[in-house]
């Protein structure tokens, strides 16, 4: 009687175990994750971009992920400060402001590489350094895109001790555009946006200054994800990374190399004084 009952406890506990187990791959299967991207781009091209990916790591983990445009860089800001998204794509000073105000942890980012920003000319200008820029017009895509207008800011006012007259027009391409049409005297942007640019408009700009360089665009996840959950979002895109195909389609976000990150990789922000310069 008692080993009848034994074994009748055994099936009990491995019924309950694989029903545990059942519902949590369900839930896993189940949720949406919201996926916001810092709008460097047109949503279009965003869309081009993302989706793929997303897919492909929907498919290796389960884990539904929906992607959450938002309009410009300002807009972006007040919704990962609000704690919208689950997982998100942003700038490096971004990742800061987002893990103070709303518990973002930056999970994955570009190992392969540095950021830094660029001040762009037309080719023809005689504009030649950074101090040439005094008093005339520059383009910004937003005051807080990390490279090409936080960080260029702050050393046009500590470095070069200079004031220009900033114009902000929502993307790297829009800064670009505005440059080539005469707008603006100059832009700010970074090497990846500029190289992603038609060859038309590429062949028309110059580059005057390179800023300091920092780590790139982190992926970032809000605390509220479990622990398990980033953990397979984690692995899959590293997995994907290994692929040839996987490699081609990080290579558009642009991320050359992926690798995992934290935030303690950001430090160099921090005592960059960025603070002063930041939008809120």
């Amino acid at each position: 009687m008692k080993e009848k009952t034994s074994s009748t406890l055994i099936v009990l506990f491995i019924l309950f175990f694989s029903a545990c187990s059942s519902a949590e791959d369900q839930q896993s299967t189940d949720q949406v994750l919201k996926v916001g991207i810092v709008p460097q781009f047109s949503s279009e091209r965003i869309n081009t971009i993302w989706e793929p990916i997303l897919k492909a790591v929907t498919d290796k983990t389960g884990i539904q992920l929906q992607l959450d445009n938002s309009t410009d860089i300002p807009s972006f800001e007040k919704r990962f400060n609000a704690g919208e998204f689950d997982i998100a794509y942003m700038n490096p000073y971004h990742a800061i402001v987002a893990h103070t105000a709303a518990g973002y942890e930056p999970i994955l980012r570009d190992v392969g590489r540095t950021l830094y920003g660029i001040i762009v000319v037309k080719k023809d200008s005689p504009l030649e350094t950074i101090e040439d820029l005094d008093g005339k017009k520059v383009a910004f895509p937003a005051p807080n895109a990390l490279g090409a207008a936080l960080i260029p800011r702050t050393e046009f006012a500590r470095k070069y001790n200079i004031k220009v007259e900033e114009i902000y027009v929502s993307s790297h391409s829009s800064v670009y555009l505005n440059v080539v049409l005469g707008l603006a005297q100059a832009g700010g942007g970074v090497q990846k946006t500029l190289q992603q640019q038609s060859k038309e408009i590429r062949s028309q700009l110059r580059i005057i200054n390179k800023t300091v360089e920092v780590p790139p665009h982190p992926i970032v996840a809000h605390l509220r994800v479990a622990p398990e959950i980033v953990d397979k979002l984690t692995d899959a895109f590293l997995e994907l990374g290994e692929t040839v195909d996987g490699r081609e389609m990080l290579g558009k976000i642009p991320i050359k190399v992926i690798g995992s990150t934290e935030l303690q990789d950001y430090d160099l922000l921090r005592e960059m004084g960025l603070e002063d310069f930041y939008v809120q």
